[in-house]
Formats: C-alpha cells, sequence, structure tokens
C-alpha cells in the first residue's frame, strides 16, 4: 500500500494543522513547516515554538511521526543546525530546496538552488556528516528554476551527497503552483537514483492519487494542498471513507473546524485566529461550497469566538437535521475513521 505523508505548507499547515488532519488519520508521516537557517545555530525554543511535536518524541498528538525541514543555503551553518536538531529526535531531517517564495529565493534559498546541483551536493554532504548516521537526512526538490534542463543533476547530487530519499514536486519554481504537475519527470527522476522517490504535486483527489503513480512510477505520494481541501483524502485513498466528497460530509468538515479554531483559541496569538480558519476555508471551499458561505458569513469577524458560535450554529442546524431525516445526530461517527 501506498505510504502517505503530509506535506510542508509554509504559512499553511503549521503545527495546529498538522495536530488536525494528522488526527483526522491516513497519514503515515508528516514534515514541519521549514525552519530558516542564516548565521547562527538555533536555539531549541524555536524547534519547540514552531515544530512542538519535539517535545513528544517528534509525534502529533495522535502519533504520526514528524520531520524537521530546514531550508538555508550555507552548508556549514546548515550542517550546525541541523546536528542540534538532531538533538531532539526527530524522524529524520529533511532540507528544503523547493520553496517557490520570492522572500526565500531573493537570498538564495529553496528552489534557487537548483540553478546549482554543487552546492546542493556541499549542503547535503555536510548536513548528513554532521548528523548521527541513524537520523535519516532527506531532500526535498522540485524540477529546477525556470527549465528542468537541470533536474536529474539535481537529484543526482543530492543523493550522491547522501540524501536517503527524494520528495520531487514536479514543477520549476517558475511554475508555482500552476497546474499541471508534470509527472512524467518524477519517473525520469526516479531511474536516475538509487534512493526512494516520493510523488508531489497536484494530488486533489483519489483518481490524482492513482494517476500520479502510475505515471510517475512511485509507491509514495506527499500530499499538500489536496489534504488542505479535503482534510479526508488520506482517508479516501485508503479506501476508509466514499472516494469523492458528498455534502453529507460537511458536518463533519465543520467539527474539524471548530476543533481547530478551540486549539487555535488556545495555542495561537489572538489576533491571528481568525485569518487562519478563513485561510483553511478558502482551501475548503474547493471541495464544499458551504465552505464559501461560511467564509462569506465570518467574512468580516475578527472575533474567534463570534466565529466559532456562528459554527457551532450551523453544526447546532446539522445535527437537528440529521435528526430529523436518520433518527441520530451522527450517520458516520468520524473518530472510527481517524486510523492510520
Amino acid at each position: 500500500m501506498s505510504r502517505l505523508y503530509l506535506a510542508p505548507m509554509e504559512g499553511l499547515a503549521d503545527y495546529v494543522l498538522r495536530d488536525v488532519l494528522t488526527g483526522i488519520g491516513g497519514f503515515d508521516g508528516c514534515v514541519s513547516e521549514f525552519i530558516r537557517v542564516t548565521g547562527s545555530v538555533l536555539p531549541t525554543r524555536v524547534y519547540e515554538r514552531e515544530a512542538p511535536e519535539v517535545l513528544d518524541g517528534a509525534y502529533t498528538p495522535n502519533g504520526t511521526p514528524m520531520v524537521i525541514q530546514l531550508l538555508g543555503s550555507d552548508p556549514e551553518w546548515m550542517a550546525l543546525n541541523a546536528a542540534h536538531a538532531a538533538t531532539l529526535s526527530p524522524h529524520g531531517i529533511d532540507l528544503n530546496f523547493g520553496c517557490p517564495a520570492k522572500v526565500v529565493n531573493q537570498h538564495g534559498g529553496g528552489a534557487m538552488l537548483l540553478a546549482d546541483p554543487e552546492q546542493l551536493n556541499r549542503i547535503v554532504s555536510a548536513v548528513r556528516a554532521a548528523v548521527p548516521a541513524g537520523i535519516a537526512v532527506t531532500a526535498k526538490m522540485r524540477l529546477g528554476v525556470s527549465d528542468t534542463s537541470l533536474a536529474i543533476d539535481c537529484a543526482t547530487a543530492l543523493t550522491e551527497g547522501g540524501a536517503a530519499s527524494l520528495v520531487v514536486h514536479a514543477r520549476t519554481r517558475d511554475h508555482g503552483y500552476r497546474p499541471p504537475a508534470h509527472w512524467e519527470w518524477i519517473a525520469r527522476i526516479d531511474a536516475a537514483v538509487d534512493v526512494p522517490v516520493i510523488a508531489n504535486g497536484e494530488v486533489w483527489t483519489v483518481a490524482d492519487w492513482e494517476r500520479c503513480r502510475a505515471v510517475s512510477g512511485c509507491a509514495d505520494v506527499m500530499i499538500g494542498r489536496g489534504a488542505v481541501s479535503d482534510p479526508f483524502l488520506a482517508l479516501r485513498i485508503r479506501g476508509l471513507m466514499e472516494r469523492s466528497p458528498s455534502d453529507g460530509d460537511w458536518q463533519d468538515v465543520l467539527s474539524h473546524i471548530a476543533g481547530y479554531l478551540r486549539k487555535l483559541q488556545a495555542r495561537v496569538v489572538s489576533r491571528h485566529e481568525h485569518g487562519r480558519v478563513k485561510k483553511w476555508l478558502s482551501y475548503l471551499q474547493r471541495t464544499w461550497p458551504q465552505a464559501a458561505e461560511l467564509h462569506a458569513a465570518i467574512r468580516r469577524v475578527q472575533d474567534s469566538h463570534e466565529i466559532l458560535e456562528v459554527i457551532e450554529r450551523a453544526l447546532g442546524v446539522g445535527q437537528l437535521t440529521a435528526t430529523h431525516q436518520s433518527g441520530h445526530l451522527s450517520q458516520r461517527n468520524p473518530a472510527d475513521l481517524a486510523v492510520v
């Protein structure tokens, strides 16, 4: 069976949403948002803030293992930081060579490093030498900066430097997140290297997952925005839910949104709570039109407690409807499906 991984998504899949999505179930592992390395060794408190899973053996609350991702361009500082991160017992150290963000690329980090395979090799080699042998060093890459001419060279440089596996996002930096994803290029990279390759990019549905595996030749897949847009996608792939989303799923989605907001209230600075819920709803509306209606209802509301009241009222209406139609409050208990 395909292993499924929750992708690192800077500014979106923070540790609170990682908690919710992995808690729903279906994922074999997840990766933190990137932790940026510059000219210092980051203190432990940075990891505890950005990836608090390290306080519990680097597992999410439901027991999904987490890998710490580092982003930087200097081999020495990356090695020193990786050595410190390794003392926190993560399930691996992942190196980010795929971020397309301008604020990252203008400092020579992320996907910009794909223009220099030799530097990729130096970074991975330095990190691999600094990290204990029992902790895997992995890498996530795109197909290139503006074209795919160096894709094989980059993949080879990473694996020869010591990367134990590669996640390949099947687009260049300049492609950003525009469809399509070029899964056929993942197959070429997989044929060129001797380590496991994990396919990533444009997997929104079970059918997408099937096509991605068929075209890329990869058994394992990393899912990002698709899991945010349909938090049950991993369960659908595993055959634990219907293949396609339905209106009947919406009450379960609402429950998870409410749970997400309660966790935000407990963990996040209050001024950010409303924005994060609205961002998640903007992805969910790709799958459920009800999310667009809820987003419109709370668009001008900035008090998270008021937003939670709106969600709970919507939950109450849905539960009454379910009771009237079927004689019980919920036709499916999501807790029964939250298995990995």
